[in-house]
């Protein structure tokens, strides 16, 4: 699919390609095979975009394309937690397209190319990895951190040495861009708030537990939840509901802390929960002799019980 339509496939689409390796044994990636087609899909992009290209392509703009990237994001999230690698080559596909179709309208406006994409991407790994590639390159790429390249196979430390140079990395940027001062900057801005809502809390509780600013433990987060739940209940029977949104926040941030404490990741607990849901819920319909809708609330009740205690069993 390419950004939510689809487009005729010739005899010469990439990835049709007789020569690929078979799947089911082990595999090493041709970089001149994904050079090559990656350079093709680079071409085939430009010619949607082009004046005599596809229409809907043409008329396509960052507004209107980032919808699609935040929903292929989550085709290839559902996809690897299915373990559906059948499709997940394609589903990864559709994602890289909307790196090529942002790109390509970034070049259409003189603004930067793909190019340049995998430029700051290549040079971001080399700088990030100086125990792989050297210290030399790494500087070479940008590094201006002082880590130490021999991690001895210690994957904590190899995460030390990224945080460490991707804060010099923020500091040399806010002292190009003449930022007034260090001390007017915050450590939470160092977390993006392009993700989702359960993360971005899950990074903010994280960054604010390292200044000390944070619950001894998890069991200290019970009552502030009781706290919090009161709190919305008194702004919903109010009626106010600006003031309810912001309880109904500041709820589900707690609960997301308490998440973060017990070592749990708050999106997938809750993904875990709506495939539950889903589940139960199509058991209860399979079930139920006549519609749901025409059940009393005690039937319905009786169902999902039921539908529980055979996923338990």
């Amino acid at each position: 699919m390419l950004v939510g339509m689809d487009h005729a496939r010739g005899p010469d689409t990439p990835g049709l390609n007789p020569s690929a390796p078979a799947h089911g044994s082990a595999m090493k990636t041709d970089p001149a095979r994904a050079a090559s087609l990656f350079e093709q899909s680079v071409q085939i992009m430009a010619r949607l975009r082009a004046p005599d290209g596809c229409p809907w392509d043409r008329q396509q703009t960052f507004d209107t394309i980032r919808k699609y990237t935040l929903e292929e994001a989550y085709e290839v999230f559902d996809a690897i937690e299915r373990r559906d690698f059948a499709h997940l080559a394609e589903e990864l596909g559709d994602l890289l397209l909307q790196v090529l179709f942002y790109a390509e309208m970034a070049a259409n406006e003189g603004r930067f190319t793909i190019g340049d994409v995998l430029d700051h991407l290549n040079r971001k790994l080399i700088r990030r990895h100086p125990h792989v590639f050297g210290e030399e390159a790494s500087r070479a790429a940008g590094n201006r951190a002082d880590v130490d390249a021999d991690v001895q196979g210690s994957a904590a430390a190899v995460l030390r040495n990224w945080e460490e140079i991707k804060a010099q990395e923020v500091a040399t940027k806010s002292a190009q861009a003449g930022a007034a001062s260090v001390a007017a900057e915050s450590r939470l801005d160092s977390v993006s708030r392009a993700m989702p809502a359960l993360a971005e809390a899950a990074k903010i509780g994280g960054k604010a537990a390292k200044a000390g600013f944070d619950w001894p433990d998890w069991r200290g987060l019970l009552p502030k939840i009781a706290e919090e739940t009161a709190e919305l209940a008194a702004e919903a029977e109010r009626g106010d509901a600006a003031r309810t949104e912001a309880e109904m926040g500041d709820l589900l941030f707690t609960v997301v802390n308490l998440a973060r404490h017990l070592h749990l990741d708050a999106e997938m607990a809750l993904r875990g929960t709506n495939l539950r849901f889903r589940e139960r819920f199509r058991a209860m319909e399979q079930a139920a002799q006549k519609p749901l809708e025409d059940l009393s609330p005690n039937e319905l009740e009786q169902l999902w019980q039921e539908a529980k205690g055979r996923e338990q069993g």
